[in-house]
């Protein structure tokens, strides 16, 4: 009989008599004693006048191998009629050539019970996992430090935009091992800072490294206390760039106004490193790969490393990067060199397959990132590290361009210990990090997309007197847009323009927002105010104040007076650089 049948006669479901056999790893069914015990169900062989039972055409359900396959009918089993037929009275006759249709009585088989239990078990150990995953998670989050960045900072990085993070390196003595490093009784300076700029499509990246000892002004800062109150800690003129942190009690967010006094360039966020952090970070990785061009043996660094190739690590690590009086000219610029070896081999280290494939020392790195760090109020999880970590995990070393800010000795000093900017060259290095220009070869796609903004000023250009477009003000100086508009109409004979007072929010850019059929006119004023392609947007047109249709102009905080031209530099300075994907010896 089949097994539909023999469950109706015994009262029994088949299905809860599968159960698994330890030896075959298989499921077998488990009969009466008298019964066949095939050994796994098996596919249903097909026979004379058996129909598919009314499913899907060409179905085929699953019995035991070998099992008598008669229908209950033919062995005489009384089959129940249907229910629409009992409540009626009646039984209706079984279709000629068909098994009359039946509705299975629904069991829980044996199969079932176990998938049920294990997923159950299953649920349970994620629960588990997922609940020590978030203790690991609290855990780290609890690791992290964090200080406010005071209205310094940008309000964090944002993964749609080109990013600006300041890393800072202080000389602070804190932490075990560290007595015989900085000043003694020190609160530290910022000793080593870079800016490190991530291009709005990821493609490439500049790290510009900043002079401790540039001769900078320092600006006013407000500073959060610790008890919530708020102090302004005044600032200074013409000091060297490292007093911008420790120093009456100022914090990274003061080094960040200073940075964007010197640069023109608003940081997103800081993160700060003390020694700790270069110990810890490169035992966590297993060492980093630098190279030497001779040998050096440093007694103030404590540094002893032999002409060659060297993987190192702890405070062999710490000591390179801190060393300067056995490379290059023995200052701070020839420290600077190695500093921006080291990093290169960390990135390196960090974007290998051996670093992000091993738990261990993602672990590791979690901990000491976490330990070692401060970072400001923005970047206080480590759900907001882990995205800023895929941002700039997007990037290739060969891509990540080091430099330094250029510089010349201090003219106004005899003997030689700080350094000024070098203005013919330093504000073209700004413009370009500002303008997201790459220190790096252009990729095609940048290329591309270069060329369709350069194809947005080709064609023909509207006369200046149809020229009609509303102008805001949104970052550039008061009175900027009253400027520009009485240049224009005065100057340039755009007479259909108009003021239209401040924009939604600040744009770091000027640009022209124009629709399809006002393109001839977006031309001309692109010609008249010297934007470039990148600085064009295709999009709508507004209604100005007479209900006709307009192009925007908004002043952005680019934007030097009116009758200067604002096509931005589109290829970077020539300066002294080196790629994250290189090992270059120092020496």
């Amino acid at each position: 009989m089949d097994a539909q049948g023999r469950g109706r006669a015994d009262n029994i479901d088949p299905a809860d008599q599968w159960v698994l056999n330890p030896n075959t790893g298989e499921y077998e069914l488990r009969l009466s004693p008298s019964a066949a015990q095939p050994p796994v169900p098996g596919p249903r062989r097909p026979s004379s006048g058996d129909g598919d039972g009314g499913g899907v055409a060409g179905s085929r359900t699953r019995q035991p191998a070998g099992q008598n396959r008669q229908s209950p009918r033919a062995r005489g089993t009384e089959v129940p009629a249907p229910r629409s037929a009992r409540r009626r009275g009646a039984e209706p006759e079984a279709p000629q050539g068909r098994r009359a249709a039946r509705r299975p009585v629904k069991k829980k088989s044996t199969a079932k019970k176990v998938l049920l239990w294990t997923g159950g078990s299953m649920a349970f150990v994620l629960v588990a996992v997922t609940a020590a995953g978030y203790l690991y998670i609290k855990h780290l989050n609890d690791n992290i430090t964090s200080v406010s960045d005071d209205g310094a900072g940008t309000g964090g990085f944002r993964k749609d935009e080109a990013i600006n993070i300041l890393l800072i390196g202080t000389d602070k003595r804190t932490g075990k091992g560290n007595e015989g490093y900085g000043d003694s009784g020190s609160v530290g300076h910022a000793d080593t800072t870079i800016l490190l700029h991530v291009s709005k499509d990821r493609s490439n990246a500049t790290a510009l490294s900043i002079p401790r000892d540039l001769i900078v002004d320092i600006p006013d800062c407000p500073t959060q206390q610790e008890d919530g109150s708020q102090k302004v800690i005044p600032g200074s003129e013409g000091v060297r760039f490292n007093t911008s942190l420790g120093q009456d009690d100022r914090t990274p967010s003061c080094t960040m106004r200073t940075v964007t006094e010197l640069t023109g360039i608003k940081p997103d966020d800081f993160m700060v490193a003390d020694f700790n952090a270069v110990k810890t970070l490169t035992e966590a990785v297993g060492g980093v790969e630098v190279c030497l061009a001779k040998d050096i043996d440093d007694p103030d660094s404590h540094l002893k490393l032999s002409e060659g190739t060297h993987n190192i690590s702890g405070e062999q690590a710490l000591a390179f990067v801190r060393t300067r009086h056995s490379v290059g000219f023995g200052g701070d610029l020839s420290r600077i060199g190695l500093q921006q070896q080291f990093l290169s081999a960390l990135m390196r280290k960090l974007k290998g397959n051996s670093t992000l494939s091993s738990p261990t020392k993602m672990v590791k790195l979690a901990e000491a990132g976490t330990k070692a760090l401060t970072v400001d109020d923005k970047l206080d999880s480590i759900s907001k590290l882990k995205d800023l970590g895929l941002e700039l995990g997007k990037l290739n070393p060969k891509n990540l361009t080091f430099a330094t800010v250029p510089v010349v000795d201090n003219p106004a000093e005899k003997v030689k210990s700080t350094v000024v900017l070098n203005e013919s060259k330093a504000p073209a290095v700004f413009e370009a990090i500002r303008n997201d220009v790459s220190f790096t070869d252009v990729k095609k796609k940048q290329k591309a997309a270069k060329d369709a903004q350069a194809a947005r000023l080709k064609g023909s250009k509207a006369p200046a007197s149809e020229v009609r477009v509303r102008i805001l003000n949104g970052g550039a100086v008061g009175g900027s847009a009253q400027a520009v508009l009485n240049w224009l109409q005065n100057d340039e004979g755009v007479t259909k323009s108009e003021n239209s007072g401040n924009a939604p929010a600040a744009l770091s850019r000027t640009t022209l927002e124009y629709a399809p059929d006002q393109a001839a006119q977006a031309r001309r004023l692109a010609a008249i105010m010297g934007l470039s392609g990148a600085a064009m947007k295709p999009g709508k047109s507004v209604t100005n104040s007479q209900g006709l249709p307009a192009m925007t102009l908004t002043l952005g905080k680019d934007f030097k007076g009116a009758g200067v031209s604002l096509t931005p530099a589109t290829k970077a300075p020539d300066v002294d650089k080196s790629t994250a994907d290189k090992v270059k010896c120092a020496g």
